[in-house]
């Protein structure tokens, strides 16, 4: 370790070029520098080294048996070193073998990843993906450890600090089964709030949401009836019943089994965004990835 401390990079890259040629001269001419130079770094590497690594002979200079235990073992390191400054290579999905992990909802599987997966798999075949179900107090971190690499959010409660691509804005439509007999038209402010609702909690088991606290404002109640954690379980309780919900029109659009209408109150939507920290932010296969996703929602 003392002797490495003494060394330059300068240094060793003249020996090896010194063990290729036995001569100071072309070493020097590859190296492009002055011959005196070159000599300077050799007298520098002997009294490091403690050893005269090349020694005159009949055909030019001949190396000393430590400068020969040297040579393999610095040109490995050189190529190791070269490796490792160079610039990452272009990102080719067709043969990468990743595993990305993104932390998302089930309303963020549905309308970004799901969009995504089957041109994913298309394109870089050999990759994998595994979806982390999203706790929003956890992403800042989990991105930073990299325990995830993406996080599909909302942009008004994504976390300070980490780069942000918005991918769509979204709104908010009324949903009920097909042949819903109070759908059939647009619903009058007073016969919205007299459905039985259905809301998605994430929080559990809360019966308030964003159209609420709208409503609450004027002076008006709805009537919530159910609370679910999820979207999916939600889907499947409006084709079966007569309950109706207020959901983001991504999630309900060509899905036959519902009645979809414009409701009667404007509620506020929001815009979704992909979330990641700065520690992959220039890496080629993560931003290959973050481009592909975004041009596929």
């Amino acid at each position: 370790m003392n002797n490495l401390r003494r060394l330059d990079l300068n240094l060793l890259v003249t020996l090896d070029v010194l063990l290729a040629e036995h001569n100071v001269t072309r070493a020097a001419q590859r190296l492009n520098f002055s011959q005196p130079s070159v000599s300077v770094h050799l007298a520098r590497l002997r009294d490091v080294l403690g050893d005269p690594l090349l020694l005159p002979g009949p055909r030019g200079m001949r190396p000393t048996a430590r400068a020969e235990a040297l040579r393999e073992p610095l040109r490995q390191a050189l190529e190791a070193l070269e490796h490792a400054v160079s610039p990452p290579s272009p990102f080719d999905p067709a043969e990468a073998s990743h595993t990305w992990r993104v932390a998302a909802a089930d309303y963020g599987e549905s309308t970004i990843l799901l969009p995504a997966l089957a041109g994913l798999r298309s394109a870089a075949p050999d990759t994998r993906l595994a979806v982390l179900e999203i706790v929003p107090s956890r992403i800042a971190k989990q991105a930073e450890q990299g325990e995830i690499d993406l996080a599909f959010h909302t942009s008004e409660d994504a976390p300070a600090g980490l780069h942000r691509r918005a991918l769509f804005k979204e709104r908010y439509v009324l949903a009920g089964r097909a042949g819903h007999p109070r759908l059939k038209r647009r619903p009058t402010l007073a016969q919205f709030c007299a459905l039985d609702h259905v809301v998605v909690s994430q929080d559990g088991g809360g019966f308030r949401g964003v159209t609420d606290q709208v409503l609450g404002e004027a002076g008006l109640a709805r009537r919530v009836v159910l609370s679910v954690p999820h979207f999916l379980f939600l889907l499947s309780v409006l084709a079966s019943t007569d309950l109706v919900a207020m959901l983001p029109s991504r999630l309900v659009r060509d899905n036959s089994a519902l009645r979809v209408v414009e409701p009667p109150v404007e509620i506020p939507g929001y815009e979704m965004a992909m979330l990641w920290h700065e520690r992959s932010h220039r890496d080629p296969a993560h931003q290959w990835l973050r481009e592909y996703i975004a041009s596929s929602v």
